[in-house]
């Protein structure tokens, strides 16, 4: 399986954050499964690709050319893809990947992770997604979603689309186990078309 991984790329983050990467990272290759992600050398990103490749994982990342001229290019990775640019990279570590497991981070970890939502909302692809919340790092845009479901914005039913782990064992056996649903109309009522 190759699974990838959205993740903060701040070397200021507390422990409880690296520790869970690491945790995250060492499931992965002990299941010798295959690591996809940003490809950076920095925060959770560099963490979860070290380790990742310590215990077994093949790494891949994808950095777009303007990061990696900043010298911010994995040394850990087994492979390293350059994009053109962001959009390039969001569409090759999807392409490439079978899940999507999002670790706290900041504005690009949510623009990645809600994008994959929304494509699997719409039917471009059916692979699990899960949100590990750390510490309830998450627990914000729960209650944001919550109050776009409460004020019809969006579908009961799309809490099929994502899973919420506390931790990565749980993160794990969801995507070990996942089978896609149904899909899901995303519109309340479509408009008929008028001749």
């Amino acid at each position: 399986m190759n699974i990838c991984v959205f993740s903060s790329s701040s070397n200021a983050i507390a422990d409880a954050y690296v520790n869970e990467a690491i945790n995250l990272a060492r499931l992965i290759g002990k299941a010798r499964f295959c690591l996809i992600n940003g490809g950076s050398n920095v925060g959770l990103m560099d963490v979860i690709t070290r380790e990742a490749g310590i215990c077994g994982a093949r790494t891949i990342g994808i950095i777009p050319a303007k990061l990696r001229d900043f010298n911010l290019a994995s040394i850990h990775a087994h492979e390293i893809i350059i994009s053109g640019d962001m959009m390039e990279r969001k569409a090759r570590m999807r392409e490439l990947s079978d899940s999507f497991i999002a670790l706290a981070g900041g504005f690009g970890t949510l623009e990645e992770v809600l994008e994959v939502i929304t494509l699997k909302q719409l039917g471009y692809h059916h692979k699990a997604i899960v949100f590990i919340n750390t510490n309830g790092f998450y627990d914000d845009l729960f209650r944001q979603f919550e109050k776009s479901y409460e004020e019809k914005f969006a579908k009961e039913n799309y809490r099929k689309l994502y899973f919420i782990a506390e931790n990565a064992l749980e993160a794990m056996n969801y995507l070990q186990n996942y089978q896609p649903g149904e899909a899901i109309n995303k519109w309340f009522e479509v408009p008929k078309r008028e001749c």
